[in-house]
């Protein structure tokens, strides 16, 4: 079942209530993340073509920014407690808690860095659709994240020196 498209061309308020009809629909994608499931970004239909392994640290991301996976390591950090409590924390409780902590961060370190890499590339496109719509910006921004650092240090120069003249005008 896709999911329903809301009204492209709709202005502010048509879209608001959009928004509070899929909220209402028991059966609707909405209701369900409403309603608290580990996965809850609705996708795009190019979702289905990026690269499995694209999607699957994307939902691994997705389920651990929910409570119930923090619930959960808390729970089991309070009985790996209570564990080394009864046997009187031997070594090898210590090197498995170790172990695992260890792990789980490497991971996660891979599926927040692949998250942040997508988010920023797409703000960057959409700050260069922005430059590239308004009659007066400078199209030189345009994909400048891409530019060499003599380039960039060149640009901040000039940020630099207009932010001063600014503040000189402004006086």
């Amino acid at each position: 079942m896709s999911a329903p498209i809301p009204p492209a061309d709709a202005d502010q308020r048509e879209r608001q209530q959009w928004v509070h009809e899929q909220r209402e629909t028991p059966d609707s994608r909405a209701s369900r993340v409403l309603a608290g499931s580990p996965i809850t970004s609705s996708h795009a239909e190019s979702w289905d073509r990026r690269h499995w392994t694209s999607r699957f640290v994307h939902h691994l991301g997705s389920f651990a920014a929910h409570p119930i996976p923090a619930i959960g390591a808390v729970t089991l950090v309070g009985g790996w407690a209570v564990v080394g409590i009864v046997t009187r924390f031997p070594v090898w409780w210590q090197t498995v808690l170790y172990s695992v902590t260890a792990s789980v961060t490497f991971v996660m370190v891979f599926v927040i860095q692949h998250a942040q890499e997508r988010q920023t590339s797409a703000t960057q496109r959409k700050l260069d659709e922005l430059i590239r719509s308004s009659s007066s910006a400078d199209d030189t921004l345009i994909a400048v994240e891409e530019m060499d650092d003599t380039h960039l240090q060149a640009l901040a120069s000039l940020n630099y020196a207009d932010r001063q003249r600014a503040i000189k005008d402004s006086r």
